[in-house]
């Protein structure tokens, strides 16, 4: 099996919109059920030059996509976020690793970032054990960070500082 990552175009936008949908997706991110196809249509077109959007692709079907945004403010431009969601039906086979590797490829250089940041929550182990081998670290707790299930939970801000 292999795992083609690629920028992610217009086209992508209803594989992008079945990996938001996806209940674990929506679980361990801040998506919210019933997004619209046409929300993620406008958030392809409105990409600025800041915002890096891969997608993992296997035999052409996307199953997995990750953001990398940047600032173009000079006292922060050295440090991007991002954000990765991989389809339910692919999780623990890979994809997130080749994502990572991927985006840090491009972090360390293209864009010559020293910081990559990310917001995880802290029940989600298997996403925090990816984040780790890749050198990110947890840098603190936000405590009662998003309203999920009914009710209110944590997160990690993790980092990796190259």
């Amino acid at each position: 099996m292999e795992i083609a990552v690629r920028r992610a175009g217009p086209s992508d936008a209803e594989a992008i919109w079945k990996c938001y949908t996806a209940p674990l997706a929506v679980r361990n991110t801040l998506q919210m059920p019933y997004r619209s196809l046409e929300s993620v249509r406008e958030q392809l077109t409105k990409c600025g030059e800041g915002d890096h959007i891969l997608v993992a692709a296997i035999d052409d079907e996307v199953v997995a996509v990750i953001g990398l945004h940047t600032s173009s403010r000079p006292r922060v431009n050295h440090r991007g976020e991002i954000g990765m969601m991989v389809r339910d039906d692919w999780h623990g086979k890979g994809v997130g690793t080749a994502m990572m590797r991927a985006v840090i490829d491009l972090a360390d250089k293209w864009l010559n970032l020293a910081r990559i940041e990310l917001t995880v929550f802290t029940d989600n182990e298997s996403a925090i054990a990816l984040y780790r081998k890749f050198g990110f670290e947890i840098e603190g707790t936000h405590r009662k960070y998003a309203f999920r299930d009914g009710e209110f939970v944590d997160a990690y801000a993790m980092a990796r500082i190259k």
